[in-house]
């Protein structure tokens, strides 16, 4: 999670542009949207593991690799570390970005919030009307399906299972969720994703484990049972949080020198 102090540190300010870097806030129409883009771009490459926990984030790499100026990277390198995707150090009077590490605590609280979140997005989505309410039960259910077979076959297909337990999230969430709600998992649910992608090669039962727990959810959206909803979703997370922890407690913690 981002540092607070880093947030006020004036090198800092410097380092990511703030508060009045071109393409941040003000300008055109078209400054913003490449600014959301590089944000959007650096984003992806650290959740998918491209960007590997405690790379160094240099502005001239970033800059050609996106093919923007340094401005839009800037900006979009304040936000990633205000969301906790990017961390910085200290070494003299410089200021070094790097990806932020995968560590167990930080794992642990991530997978936690989640599922406090994600809990109230299913008890929303289990006050749906009833046509909806069954149209989202019957696509979370052909989610799981599509899911147990990409991790039933060998070797497993875990890219595509990792891409299905994400839309399988994102299908109760979109559906009920106020822009609020959804704001707030769009980082969350992104940081939980970068420890599933780099650690669920190591736990190929994930998958099977949490058949369960995604029957459970989608059978509770589907009868319109808002307390069970809730309920199933946080047990999912919490089981979640505990078996990622043994994983990582076995094969280390990424980027954390």
């Amino acid at each position: 999670m981002p540092n607070a102090d880093l947030d006020h540190d004036p090198a800092l300010a410097a380092f990511a542009g703030a508060p009045g870097a071109a393409g941040a806030r003000g300008g055109n129409g078209g400054r913003q949207e490449v600014t959301a883009g590089a944000y959007r771009r650096v984003r992806e490459l650290i959740v998918a593991g491209r960007l590997a926990p405690g790379a160094p984030l240099i502005e001239t790499d970033l800059s050609r690799r996106l093919g923007v100026s340094r401005t839009p990277v800037r900006a979009a390198l304040q936000r990633l570390h205000s969301e906790g995707f990017v961390a910085a150090s200290r070494s003299g009077q410089m200021l070094r970005a790097f990806v932020s590490p995968l560590t167990a605590d930080d794992m642990r609280e991530v997978f936690l919030m989640v599922g406090s979140l994600e809990s109230v997005a299913a008890r929303l989505a289990a006050a749906l009307e009833p046509g909806r309410r069954a149209v989202l039960a019957d696509r979370l259910a052909a989610l799981d399906r599509e899911l147990a077979a990409a991790a039933a076959v060998r070797p497993p297909d875990l890219v595509h299972a990792q891409d299905l337990q994400v839309r399988f999230r994102q299908a109760f969430v979109q559906a009920a969720s106020g822009p609020r709600l959804r704001a707030e998992l769009d980082v969350l649910e992104a940081q939980a994703e970068r420890y599933e992608r780099v650690y669920t090669g190591a736990v190929l039962l994930a998958f099977e484990e949490g058949a369960a727990g995604r029957a459970s959810i989608a059978a509770a959206i589907g009868r319109g049972d808002a307390e069970a909803a809730e309920r199933a979703v946080a047990d999912y997370w919490r089981a979640a949080a505990d078996r990622y922890g043994q994983v990582v407690s076995i094969l280390g913690e990424r980027g954390n020198w």
